[in-house]
């Protein structure tokens, strides 16, 4: 009898067998995410919140028909939230699998909306954009005057279930498990929300180009792998995020957060002048952002952490503060010493030589260490799908093996704080000295009248 029930299938209330085409996994993803997000208040709150929609009772509907000219239109969603007086509607579009969104279907429903007086077309698809807040297709800016068009990936969406579930908590056990049922049937193959698969059609033209020196800015695809490229780190922050529990993001100054084309423009100068492309994340409540940097023409791929050196303490001291806390990383990894004012590069070695010996990363003790620099370096990936040897497995590995290692065992120094003195108890004194009162200087090395060489002769 055990033998039986170990073959037999649990049933799930998302069931992930008969779906028989693209068709199929579309309405059945479609169906699944608006139900859970209409019942499990706080999932759906999480999804919706970042997007302006007010809080409120959720109501969700698939395939609503909608007249647009001579013909029926049937978006495959719509949600609508109820606050009072205070209604908010929109729209949902949704892709699996390699399906893409399509720029016509879109401003179809722009329009739609616009008409109907919603305010806003939600899209879902595996597209990853380069940037929180960008969309994957391009559209008409005209038709987003009135109605809002935002994005989610179906990594992002699983991502915030997860969270939703296992870190933040939801208040009803029972919602809970909902919840689980679709975390359970997103991470299911044939659900058709998939991870990042590959780097796009132009990768492999693009990396040998770069490996032979004749990129350039205005070559096909360029363009393409710089966005794929942004994509990915967006990728490993919402997976990051997933397994720590905590919101992972990309860290982006304020003119490329105000302008996307500059963060993109200067990227793709790095990858045609250097072959190399560059980008940071930042973990809450770590020492510092980490740098990522894939090096086409080197074959390498790394991950950085500035870490401040203590701002006390001879130079051997501090150098022995940063390999105490490095005592999981491996002896390959590179530790990079910077004293203050100087140009230039450091004073570089490895981990495991820092070990036996730490005077190496110390070129004169007499000048201050100001910061050390704490770099992993890997073989980088040249293929361009999923799997072994491939570039989206080795910076995913990377960044993970470099976390766990390295930055999550780093902690900041922090001065030590200014010790109360402890004064001596306070003694009757004779009628002659009766004037002398207790003072903050009684017992210090300095002006003490009690212990000065001065006070000795006098007595």
């Amino acid at each position: 009898m055990s033998e039986q029930v170990e073959s037999w299938h649990e049933a799930r209330l998302i069931p992930t067998s008969g779906i028989s085409g693209a068709e199929e996994q579309e309405r059945r993803a479609t169906s699944a995410l608006l139900a859970v997000m209409a019942v499990v208040k706080e999932f759906g709150r999480a999804l919706l919140k970042p997007l302006g929609a007010p809080a409120g009772v959720i109501e969700t509907y698939i395939e609503v028909p909608f007249e647009y000219g001579e013909k029926k239109c049937f978006p495959d969603g719509l949600i609508r939230i109820r606050r009072g007086k205070l209604t908010w509607t929109a729209l949902v579009e949704v892709k699996t699998g390699r399906s893409v969104l399509e720029t016509e279907q879109l401003e179809t429903y722009l329009d739609i909306a616009r008409s109907q007086g919603f305010d806003a077309l939600i899209t879902i698809s595996n597209e990853i954009p380069p940037m929180l807040g960008e969309h994957p297709t391009r559209v008409d800016k005209r038709k987003i005057r009135k109605v809002a068009l935002h994005h989610w990936s179906w990594t992002l969406v699983l991502s915030t279930a997860v969270l939703q579930k296992e870190h933040r908590g939801v208040s009803d056990p029972e919602q809970a498990w909902i919840l689980g049922e679709l975390i359970r049937y997103l991470e299911h193959p044939r659900s058709g929300a998939m991870e990042l698969e590959d780097m796009g059609a132009h990768w492999v033209s693009v990396r040998n180009a770069v490996a032979s020196g004749t990129l350039r800015p205005g070559d096909p695809g360029a363009a393409e792998v710089v966005a794929r490229f942004d994509g990915l780190l967006r990728f490993v922050t919402l997976r990051l995020g997933r397994q720590l529990g905590t919101d992972v993001v990309q860290v982006r100054s304020r003119r490329e957060a105000a302008d996307p084309s500059l963060r993109a423009q200067s990227v793709l100068t790095s990858l045609v002048a250097d072959g190399r492309m560059t980008g940071a994340i930042r973990i809450p409540d770590t020492v510092a952002p980490i740098h990522v940097t894939a090096d086409l023409r080197a074959s390498q791929v790394t991950c950085q952490v500035e870490v401040e050196a203590p701002k006390s303490s001879r130079a051997v001291t501090r150098v022995n503060w940063l390999i105490r806390q490095l005592k999981h990383a491996p002896e390959g990894t590179r530790i990079e010493a910077f004293v203050a004012n100087a140009r230039g590069p450091g004073t570089a070695e490895l981990l495991g030589k820092a070990r036996e010996d730490p005077s190496t990363l110390i070129a004169d003790p007499k000048k201050e260490i100001k910061k050390f620099q704490v770099t992993m370096i890997v073989p980088l990936g040249t293929k361009k799908a999923r799997g072994r040897g491939s570039f989206i497995d080795s910076v995913i590995d990377v960044v993970d093996d470099f976390y766990s290692d390295v930055v999550q065992h780093i902690k900041g120094w922090t001065p030590r704080p200014p010790q109360l003195r402890e004064f001596e108890p306070e003694t009757v004194q004779p009628p002659e000295i009766a004037s002398v009162a207790l003072s903050s200087q009684d017992g210090a090395d300095t002006g003490d009248a009690t212990t000065s060489p001065e006070s000795d002769a006098a007595r």
